[in-house]
């Protein structure tokens, strides 16, 4: 069995048995589910019971009829649980509950309509015993409460008989009041009940979670183990083999492996590692000439640097030379020559900029890093080059968040960034068009967002873009965006563009608020 199929099979055993851990373990979870449902509905229940019974309590003892509303709120909030309630009542508990809760529904409601007719009765005979009106307050206010002492104080006081109309609502009040109180235990014994079946459901599927987790995952341990050990064995005994070769690569012995002298099939999984292995070697001899390619593109820099320098002084003194003579061709010259003069000193400052661009791309000094406002410098580098160019079609958009986010990094190295930035952004733009500088900080660092609304960049050369002596322009170096790349690596930043031709070109520049990240 090959290498594969084994990993294969070992992975299939354990995915089985996590699948069938799995499957029990989301059965079991909707029953745990549906059980914390039923759960909560016997706990809502037991609480509204035991406010029903304060409610009721309070009644009886100062007759406040707003209490009557409570408990009435509180049935109806009862019936309501009950009437909605969707887990299978295997018990008859919730149906029993349900019972019960009628019968004191329609008990209270006739308490209340005992009350109401001992009210009216007692109403008629108070005019009849003024003499006895300090104890009109006391029967009022304690009837519910006492309804037998009551009947026996009003009978004696008032000389009422037994038969009396107010006399026998007080005797059935103390009957059915009694009952009510016994219905109201029976309801909070019922509904804790039911609290206690539906716990002990929830921590029975929860233990047998638990036991399920315990046993599939000794399981899984003996059958993956064994597995994993088996594999492994088998492949190290095979990389070993290996060794020789990556310490004789290590040494810089490049030369490929001959996978016969290994003694396996070619079509085994470490055959397959093996011309993978001389496959990278083929690769490393290619990273090394592409090594020597930089240190020629390195060798290169030093001699634009040279020929820059040596360039410099016979610029500047033609550019001081054309300069003077501009000044004096003013009155004194034909327009033939000061017309060839002007092209003298714009050609000079061309090939002065181009010198300049040379000189920044060889040098590479070093960073001076101190804490910068980006948004001041932005703004600061954008008013720079509308005094040189003409700017007046172009709307420029800073958003900041914060508005004000500090970075550590090179001042004078961030303006040449943004001035070529820019700058390209508005050779970009033909007519009106936008140019937005987003910036936002992001934990570390600070994300940099510049789009303008241009031409855009065709995708191979979006891919060429921060190659030196690369440019899409008919006048240019193709250094301005190599300048940009090798100041954002500088302060350990990122740079990407995003584009599309016909829809603008976006510059994404990622760099550390602190010189020490990175």
């Amino acid at each position: 069995m090959s290498l594969k199929k084994k990993i294969i099979l070992s992975f299939l055993i354990s995915a089985f048995i996590i699948a069938v851990l799995a499957a029990f373990e989301y059965i079991n979870f909707i029953q745990i589910k549906k059980e914390i449902v039923f759960l909560e509905t016997t706990d809502t229940i037991r609480s509204k019971s035991l406010q029903l019974r304060r409610h009721e309590k309070n009644f009886f003892l100062t007759g406040d009829m707003n209490e009557v509303k409570s408990v009435r709120d509180y049935l109806k909030q009862l019936d309501d649980i009950l009437a909605g309630n969707r887990y299978p009542d295997s018990t008859g508990g919730l149906l029993s509950l349900r019972e019960k809760i009628d019968e004191y529904s329609q008990r209270f409601n006739h308490i209340e309509k005992i009350a109401y007719d001992f009210r009216n009765e007692f109403g008629g005979i108070k005019p009849l015993h003024m003499q006895y009106s300090v104890f009109f307050r006391i029967i009022e206010t304690t009837f519910l409460e006492r309804a037998l002492v009551n009947a026996e104080l009003m009978k004696g006081i008032f000389k009422l008989k037994e038969d009396n109309p107010a006399i026998r609502n007080l005797y059935e009040l103390d009957s059915e009041i009694s009952t009510l109180r016994k219905d109201g235990e029976e309801i909070l014994v019922m509904s804790k009940e039911l609290d206690k079946i539906a716990r002990e459901n929830v921590d029975g599927f929860i233990r047998r979670s638990q036991i399920a987790i315990l046993i599939f995952f000794t399981v899984f341990l003996i059958a993956g183990g064994g597995a994993f050990l088996y594999v492994t064995g088998n492949v190290v005994k095979r990389l070993n083999l290996l060794t020789t070769v990556v310490e004789r690569t290590g040494s810089g012995d490049f030369s490929k492996m001959a996978v016969g002298r290994l003694r396996w099939d070619d079509n085994d999984e470490v055959g397959v590692l093996i011309q993978k292995f001389n496959s990278m070697e083929e690769q490393l001899i290619q990273r090394e000439k592409e090594l020597l390619q930089s240190k020629k593109l390195a060798a290169i820099g030093t001699l634009a640097s040279g020929v820059a320098h040596e360039l410099n002084n016979p610029l500047n003194n033609i550019y001081t030379t054309a300069q003077r003579l501009l000044k004096k061709s003013e009155d004194e010259c034909p327009a033939f020559i000061k017309k060839g003069l002007d092209d003298i000193f714009g050609q000079t400052m061309r090939v002065k900029s181009i010198v300049s661009d040379l000189l920044e791309f060889a040098r590479g000094r070093e960073l001076n890093p101190r804490p910068v406002e980006l948004r001041s410098l932005v703004n600061g580098v954008y008013k720079h080059i509308g005094a040189s160019r003409s700017i007046d079609r172009i709307r420029f958009h800073l958003e900041f968040h914060p508005e004000e986010i500090v970075i550590d990094a090179d001042q004078e190295q961030m303006e040449r960034v943004f001035i070529n930035l820019i700058s390209n952004a508005i050779d970009a733009i033909s007519g009106d068009g936008h140019i937005t500088v987003r910036a936002v900080e992001e934990d570390a660092d600070v994300r940099i967002r510049l789009s303008d609304t241009g031409r855009g960049i065709s995708q191979n050369a979006v891919e060429k873009i921060f190659e030196p002596f690369y440019t899409t322009k008919d006048k240019g170096t193709g250094l301005g965006l190599a300048i940009v790349f090798n100041i954002i690596q500088k302060h350990n930043g990122d740079i990407e563009v995003e584009s599309e031709e016909g829809r603008g070109t976006t510059f994404i520049i990622t760099l550390p608020k602190s010189a020490g990240n990175g």
